[in-house]
């Protein structure tokens, strides 16, 4: 019985010190971020499509905040996106150029699953694994994590994919006919 209560006071003080070595490494060695890319990266829509030139998000505001890049080349951003990043870095408001990709209406991903022969080459290409399947089975892909980057178009060898508008839900429904205004009129006053 002994010897058992000696091995786990060895195991348990072999943890303690491996625990203070790693939270000493952690304080000691930690990667000081820029808070600006921070900031940048919070305003960037997440999509990480590479339409800027840039593999993500990430690298494109880090060159953002390098000053080696326009804030213009977010087509998911959108013109709000400019907006934002104009603000935040200080500088003027550049609309997107004539030869740049230019801002598209959300769409998500929808694979037809009677043509999908499972080649696994749209979920290689997805950059945030919205896309679920096995090699030689169908394939579907996960609506809420697609951010409708269209990297998954080019690689399929059979046409099976499209993009479609989201579906209305509760959250993001919109009246589609014209409103008209509702103006007060002010007590007294004749119209």
């Amino acid at each position: 019985m002994s010897e058992l209560l000696i091995a786990v006071a060895l195991m348990l003080l072999l943890a303690l010190l491996l625990g203070a070595i790693l939270g000493y490494a952690s304080v000691r060695f930690r990667v000081k971020a820029d808070p600006l890319v921070d900031k940048i990266d919070a305003i960037l829509p997440q999509t990480q499509c590479g339409q800027c030139s840039h593999p993500g998000c990430r690298p494109y505001a880090e060159a953002l905040a390098a000053g080696n890049d326009d804030i213009n080349k977010c087509p998911p951003g959108g013109e709000d996106g400019i907006r934002k990043l104009a603000e935040l870095l200080g500088v003027e408001f550049k609309p997107f150029g004539e030869g740049a990709p230019q801002p598209k209406a959300k769409a998500v991903a929808l694979i037809d699953e009677a043509t999908c022969i499972g080649c696994t080459l749209c979920i290689q290409a997805c950059p945030v694994d919205a896309i679920l399947g096995a090699a030689k089975q169908m394939h579907t892909v996960i609506a809420s994590e697609c951010t409708g980057c269209e990297l998954c178009l080019a690689p399929c060898p059979v046409d099976c994919i499209r993009m479609i508008p989201p579906g209305s839900e509760l959250t993001n429904w919109q009246w589609r006919y014209p409103t008209i205004p509702i103006k007060s009129i002010a007590s007294g006053a004749k119209p």
